[in-house]
């Protein structure tokens, strides 16, 4: 399987790509130049030939929603819609069959603590850059999605959290669980057109719950399974 994963000068795009690279090919991409030890394509996702030829032949795009904190908020903005749309436009035409966005969990925060969220609930978007980026780039896949354009999952991703952290938030990841739910989500059977997954490990008084049956576009409620379970850790 041919994997583009965007974001390439991010850590968990290369984590991902040592962790895929040895069961997949993979070609990373970024809108500046990165020195990477897999293929690399520079892009700036323009609504224009060269997307086309970076998805042509790909069998799953993994695009992250996390935004670059030195760009302007302008930029972060742009790249989240119109570099988002651009790519699914992209896909769509070139017949990639599935792209997973990596969204946030932070989503979903401005709920009472003491609650434990699932995918049925709405998000609760803040004017944060990182959150509303994540909040309009799922905007953007929900929309290619409900015209059934290309299939595509949503993991709203936890803090990623390093093995150190003696006390860890309640909306906590690993990175070895986020690799695993992203691996599962490449061959994961799929509802038809937005499947929406939280993905956080196995910590004291987690918030988000994973793999709970939500609404379609149809109000059809759906059951599909990532097969994601955290790690359990001593």
């Amino acid at each position: 399987m041919k994997v583009l994963i965007t974001s390439a000068g991010a850590s968990l795009a290369r984590q991902l790509a040592d962790s895929l690279g040895g069961d997949h090919e993979i070609l990373l991409t970024d809108i500046e130049d990165v020195s990477t030890g897999f293929p690399f394509v520079r892009s700036d996702l323009n609504h224009t030939a060269p997307t086309n030829d970076l998805v042509r032949g790909v069998d799953v795009i993994v695009h992250s929603g996390a935004v670059d904190p030195r760009a302007s908020i302008s930029d972060q903005l742009d790249y989240q819609m119109r570099c988002t749309y651009n790519l699914l436009k992209a896909a769509w035409e070139e017949g990639v069959p599935r792209l997973v966005y990596l969204s946030s969990l932070r989503l979903m925060e401005g709920y009472d603590p003491s609650y434990a969220v699932t995918e049925r609930w709405k998000p609760t978007p803040t004017l944060e850059p990182p959150v509303l980026c994540c909040h309009l780039g799922e905007i953007v896949c929900r929309e290619f999605a409900r015209e059934r354009k290309i299939e595509v999952t949503i993991l709203r991703l936890g803090e990623i959290t390093p093995y150190s952290e003696t006390s860890p938030s309640t909306s906590a990841l690993y990175e070895d669980d986020a690799i695993e739910a992203v691996r599962l989500s490449l061959t994961a059977d799929h509802s038809g057109w937005l499947d929406i997954f939280h993905i956080q490990s196995d910590v004291p008084d987690a918030r988000f719950l994973t793999g709970q049956p939500w609404q379609s576009a149809d109000d059809v409620a759906q059951s599909v399974s990532l097969g994601y379970a955290p790690r359990k850790r001593g």
